[in-house]
């Protein structure tokens, strides 16, 4: 089986600063560092280390294509990975000595995909492989519809979270991935309660408290490894990836949950997103040891 992901890739810069600019202000940073992330990226690389096929469906500009080579090196299909004329989407973060952020996010290549492109990708896909997508590219609902038609299973990130989008799609997706606050936030537009969201799976993750999965009346849940956080950039992003892909190598929920766990466990621990995936192999050392 396969994922075909239809995501988006961020280049982040990340500036360190003393403290943040106020309006009209200019500030030197201490410090700097850039990196991959992109929830759709960060998807793909976690699924593909959990050992997973995946084919990424997305956009770079000139100044993205060492990402390309990135993801081939993860093992992650690029054959529908396309190279617009403009700049590959980035975020600039500054953050202060407290902790605390401002973030600004372009979508550049992000929002240039197009139905062609999608329409070329899955015409390789078999039915019951999956469809990724997350609300930081174009044509979310267009590839959910085209999916469809072609059979695959879908999955759905909605985040960065919006209520009206959200719920103008569930109706179209297998599963759908949210945190404890989005799905609040969409059973109060939706008018019910989380646990009865439209849909055929739903996946919670809960942060520290750990996530819960539902399915045909049937709940799961697991708990959060207690690990030493340093960074929880991507974390959800990286529990989601590890998760679809134990289910569609046939792992029962529960077992699927911890592993998922456990990858977003050794991915907090360090910093970065995309960056701080840790292997399958890392996955496998980390549960062997808390099996002990």
């Amino acid at each position: 089986m396969s994922i075909f992901n239809l995501g988006s890739i961020n280049i982040d810069h990340v500036y360190r600063v003393t403290a943040l600019p106020g309006p009209g202000e200019t500030v030197s940073d201490k410090g700097y560092a850039s990196g991959l992330g992109g929830k759709g990226v960060n998807q793909s690389l976690a699924a593909a280390a959990a050992g997973a096929r995946v084919l990424h469906i997305g956009a770079t500009g000139a100044d993205g294509r060492w990402i390309a080579e990135r993801l081939r090196q993860a093992g992650i299909g690029t054959d529908h990975l396309a190279e617009i004329d403009g700049a590959t989407g980035h975020a600039v973060v500054c953050v202060d000595d407290a902790g605390e952020n401002q973030i600004v996010i372009h979508g550049g290549a992000n929002r240039a995909l197009t139905e062609a492109q999608i329409a070329d990708a899955l015409r390789t896909a078999n039915e019951g492989d999956w469809f990724l997508a997350q609300n930081e590219t174009n044509l979310v609902a267009s590839g959910f519809a085209m999916a469809r038609a072609a059979g695959l299973r879908k999955a759905y990130s909605a985040a960065p979270f919006d209520p009206e989008m959200t719920a103008q799609l569930v109706d179209n997706v297998d599963l759908l991935a949210v945190n404890q606050i989005e799905a609040a936030q969409l059973a109060d537009h939706l008018g019910v309660a989380p646990e009865c969201l439209p849909v055929p799976e739903l996946l919670i993750t809960m942060g520290a408290q750990g996530a819960r999965y539902q399915a045909g009346g049937e709940v799961h849940q697991v708990a959060a490894f207690a690990v030493e956080t340093m960074d929880t950039t991507g974390a959800g992003d990286t529990f989601l990836g590890a998760f679809l892909a134990a289910r569609d190598q046939g792992e029962a929920p529960h077992a699927a949950l911890r592993r998922a766990a456990a990858m977003a466990a050794i991915q907090v621990t360090r910093t970065g997103a995309a960056d701080a995936i840790p292997t399958g192999a890392e996955v496998r050392a980390f549960l062997a040891e808390k099996d002990r």
